[in-house]
């Protein structure tokens, strides 16, 4: 025997380990439920399934083999046999705890499988460590169904660490704000008052629309979206369209959009279109007891006053008009700058008060059956 083999035997039996020690070993022996291990020990180290991994049907022939080299953290000096009991899965597991308490101390961005949906939240596991995620923080908006994110690879942070009380808080909305943050300030950058830009329907209201301009949302209201009145804005928008809007106005991260081009404003050619003398068709929009409002374009309202409906006396425009109903006058004042225009059909006669049958009595109706027949 060589003066370095004996003292390598010498080092190997005069070697001390204690419970608690990590050890590195080459793998001497692999058994479906067993790993042996030489550790450089008077005797092996053995690594059973249980201290391998949690999964009992797992054969270790085919996680592990002969030559490998591992480390495995010392449960018992001698077993009794002369051996040396290790653990590998505690030895994991305190890696995984130290890696995520390091993550949390950081800020670090983790990744790792939904594999969960609770009805408080979603479980993600990281190295078979369990991460729990609440419901409030998987999203920057409220999200009643969580099932859509069972399977999917999330990315979150660490907002509280307490492996003692098995207490690891994952949060996903803090990286949504900060991303739409960062989103929101490209393109307050980007855009000005004035610039045209395409976006996408993202919500409805009774008073306007949000839409998506890709990075911020910006506001169209319902008083934007015509030239001519709109009662319900989904009547004329749906969730998920693709809109052409300007820019109005910008206030702080408010943006407020508009559909009403200014080269596209009905008033533009109104001198010329509506001028006094003009006969124009338009459509009854709204009534009041005064008068009746005509659609002439959409955005250009022009009043026919009670008076200017017929040569006979009209006491109310409802009594005559319908609300929809297509009608022709003459335009008899035109004011710009007030944007008022008036209206007349008497001065056209193109109003015929329509003739008002009277219902037909008994008699009558029998009298002219019978001379039918």
């Amino acid at each position: 025997m060589s003066e370095m083999n004996f003292e390598q035997m010498l080092d190997e039996f005069s070697k001390t380990i204690r419970n608690g020690e990590v050890v590195e070993g080459t793998v001497i022996d692999v058994k479906p439920d067993e790993i042996v291990l030489n550790i450089g020990y008077k005797a092996d180290g053995i690594i059973t399934r249980n201290e391998y991994t949690n999964d009992s049907s797992v054969d270790l022939t085919t996680v592990v083999s002969v030559g490998d080299k591992m480390e495995a953290k010392v449960l018992k000096v001698n077993d009794g046999d002369g051996q040396v009991v290790l653990t590998y899965k505690r030895l994991a597991a305190e890696k995984v705890s130290k890696r995520l308490e390091e993550a949390y101390e950081n800020g670090e961005v983790l990744r790792g499988p939904v594999t969960q949906v609770l009805n408080g939240g979603l479980s993600v596991v990281i190295d078979d460590t369990r991460i729990f995620i609440p419901a409030s923080l998987v999203s920057d908006i409220y999200e009643r169904d969580l099932s859509k994110y069972m399977g999917q690879e999330i990315e979150f942070v660490l907002t509280e660490f307490n492996p003692r009380r098995r207490r690891i808080i994952g949060n996903r909305k803090q990286l949504l704000v900060a991303e739409k943050a960062r989103r929101q300030a490209e393109l307050l950058e980007r855009i000005n008052v004035g610039d045209v830009i395409e976006g996408t329907v993202k919500n409805l209201t009774d008073f306007g629309a949000f839409i998506d301009l890709g990075g911020a949302d910006g506001l169209l209201h319902i008083s934007e979206m015509s030239w001519g009145r709109v009662e319900n804005p989904k009547k004329v928008y749906k969730v998920g369209q693709t809109v052409r809007v300007y820019i109005k106005d910008i206030r702080d991260t408010k943006i407020a959009l508009s559909v009403k081009f200014p080269e596209e404003n009905p008033w533009n050619n109104a001198a010329e279109k509506y001028a006094a003398g003009n006969i124009v068709t338009g459509r009854v929009a709204r009534m009041t007891d005064f008068g009746a409002f005509v659609e002439l374009a959409p955005g250009v309202d022009a009043l026919l006053h009670v008076s200017q409906i017929s040569r006979e006396h009209v006491d109310k425009p409802s009594d005559v008009l319908n609300i929809g109903q297509e009608i022709e006058a003459k335009i008899v004042d035109f004011n710009e700058d007030d944007r008022k225009i008036s209206l007349s059909m008497k001065a056209i006669g193109s109003y015929v008060p329509p003739v008002k049958e009277e219902p037909a009595d008994e008699e009558s109706v029998a009298d002219e059956t019978a001379a039918e027949e």
